[in-house]
């Protein structure tokens, strides 16, 4: 199917790029597929404190003492994390989580960094300010973003994130073959349908230092975010990013591995950096 589209959208392009850009926006919004519930996290599922915040469905556990917020990415859900909040809450914090618009059981139409923003903001006027924060794949520019421009979190740890926003389009049209004509017209048409035609989102919204410690967790055979956004993210925040780098585990399996959760989990716990972090060996 990825093929079919790809040919067909070629085609469109060749003819005229500005048609094959705006086709190629309306595949680049959707999700096309919502995750589901695995039987794996029903009960950390089931045990949440669900509630509605303006159409977004958001999840609590705990006590509300030391939240942590856990941010998802693309075609995922808040219920991914069931190894995360299990021991978050062994540890006495209470993690916070939400099904962004169009994914998990959250209606769509999907949103924006702006819109994520905004749900994160809400978030912690509702729980925070939060001890850490968690985020994952595309979850990883919009938690940092939020928290660059003013939510609080004393560590973040970002999996698998994606640190240059441009990355998305880049990716999207490499993905299905389509060439620079079409990503310079797909380009425009983010920034039309999202960001009233600002041509600095690129920039604008990619990682830049920020004040928090951050641990940078990526995996060597990621075939979803090449493990280079790692160095972009490292190489913006310096000294106060630390690497954790793993082996074999992809793009999706990273969150359930329990040495990962563990480490992560201890990054934000300890008052110290932790030094030396290494899953590769």
């Amino acid at each position: 199917m990825q093929q079919l589209i790809g040919t067909g959208l070629r085609t469109i392009g060749a003819v005229s790029p500005r048609l094959g850009g705006r086709l190629a926006f309306g595949l680049w919004r959707r999700p096309l597929a919502r995750g589901q519930v695995r039987d794996s996290e029903r009960q950390v599922h089931d045990a949440a404190r669900v509630e509605d915040l303006d159409d977004v469905l958001t999840y609590a556990w705990g006590d509300g003492k030391r939240p942590v917020l856990l941010v998802h990415g693309w075609r995922s859900r808040a219920s991914r994390y069931a190894g995360f909040i299990t021991r978050l809450l062994e540890l006495g914090y209470s993690p916070v989580s939400y099904d962004a618009p169009g994914h998990g059981d959250s209606p769509g139409p999907i949103v924006s960094i702006l819109g994520h923003q905004r749900i994160i903001q809400q978030l912690e006027e509702r729980h925070g300010p939060f001890e850490g924060v968690i985020a994952h794949s595309l979850g990883v520019p919009f938690a940092l973003y939020a928290v660059r421009e003013g939510v609080a979190a004393r560590r973040m740890v970002t999996i698998s994130g994606v640190a240059d926003f441009g990355y998305l389009a880049d990716t999207f049209c490499a993905a299905l073959g389509l060439g620079p004509k079409i990503n310079k017209h797909l380009r425009r048409s983010i920034e039309r349908g999202y960001f009233d035609g600002d041509q600095q989102i690129w920039s604008r919204f990619s990682v830049a230092a920020g004040k928090a410690e951050l641990l940078v967790i990526h995996n060597d055979e990621d075939d979803v975010v090449h493990p280079e956004q790692a160095q972009v993210l490292l190489r913006s925040y310096g000294e106060r990013a630390h690497f954790l780098p793993t082996t074999g585990l992809g793009h999706s399996r990273i969150l359930q591995d329990p040495a990962v959760i563990a480490e992560a989990v201890a990054f934000l716990q300890d008052s110290d950096v932790p030094e030396g972090l290494d899953l590769s060996a």
